[in-house]
């Protein structure tokens, strides 16, 4: 078959019918546009963290710092690590582990860092559903109060490489 030109007459405009779902379908598009915006300053569920540029080899010894001060404990050769409130708490991401496990108090503010060693990784808290990016070269600093007791999971959902279904780590928040 080859190609041809359509028969004269083949375009119809659209029938009411169409109209209506052709004029639903865009001012859906407008409400969700100006939704966006809203969202993003009034939702409060956007991260309002800061970013600074960091080597890789910088922010390590920065976390290796805080895990020495810190250390309580191991979990399958992963430091536990237990801070007082108020103080900055630092978690590296590197293929394919988070590190330390982090111990937090209910209720207290943490100012957290998050650096990665060497790839990109995708930081989600589970099942708070907190999620970013962690790019390498970058010191991420999130504000963060724990509301509820218990264990928090950390996975990586940006693939970094064979081993990243392995790549989880803990938060443990206790009263």
């Amino acid at each position: 078959m080859s190609i041809s030109f359509p028969e004269q007459g083949w375009f119809k405009a659209p029938s009411a019918g169409e109209r209506l779902w052709i004029g639903l379908a865009i001012a859906w598009c407008i409400v969700l546009t100006l939704a966006m915006p809203y969202w993003h300053f009034k939702g409060k569920q956007n991260s309002t963290g800061e970013a600074y540029r960091v080597t890789p080899a910088e922010f390590y010894q920065r976390a290796q710092k805080f895990i020495e001060a810190y250390k309580v404990g191991e979990d399958r050769y992963t430091a536990i690590v237990q801070p007082p409130p108020g103080t900055d708490v630092y978690l590296t991401a590197r293929m394919w582990r988070w590190d330390p496990v982090l111990k937090l108090k209910k209720d207290q503010t943490y100012r957290l860092h998050v650096g990665s060693m060497d790839l990109n990784h995708g930081f989600s808290l589970q099942p708070v559903n907190m999620n970013f990016q962690v790019v390498p070269g970058y010191d991420h600093v999130l504000t963060l109060t724990p509301t509820r007791a218990g264990e928090y999971s950390i996975v990586c959902n940006e693939f970094c490489g064979v081993g990243h279904h392995t790549m989880a780590g803990k938060i443990i928040v206790e009263e």
